[in-house]
């Protein structure tokens, strides 16, 4: 049995911070020593770290599909002005997919509806 096995509390992360500890990972680091920034006692945990993957330029995954299913949208409605018709039924499947994706893993006050085809007609005549 190893001793992963045997401790009721298995602590991975925690055991790798100490072994990498020992062997001297942790000295060197820039910053070391200095106080911490009042902001960085500020907001939640989650709100912290929402601040911190943003300044090292990672973005959530439902970011990225809002920006995506925007750029479809555009897509779509440039294929309907060209007269595509039964490409944009296809792309509107697929980003109707990528909405309902969207909508399990973004807040909620930014869920967004189905894309239909009268809906992309009526953008396509105010574009015009």
């Amino acid at each position: 049995m190893s001793e992963y096995d045997s401790n009721p509390r298995n602590d991975l992360i925690g055991d790798i911070l100490k072994e990498y500890t020992k062997t001297g990972g942790m000295d060197d680091l820039p910053g070391a020593g200095k106080p911490l920034s009042a902001e960085y006692f500020s907001g939640d945990l989650f709100q912290h770290f929402q601040r911190v993957a943003n300044e090292a330029g990672h973005k959530p995954h439902w970011l990225k599909l809002q920006h995506e299913i925007r750029d479809g949208i555009q897509e779509a409605i440039l294929q309907l002005s060209k007269g595509k018709r039964s490409d944009v039924q296809l792309k509107v499947a697929l980003l109707n997919d990528k909405i309902h994706e969207f909508n399990q893993i973004c807040p909620i006050p930014l869920q967004k509806g189905s894309v239909r085809m009268k809906n992309l007609d009526a953008a396509m005549e105010r574009w015009r």
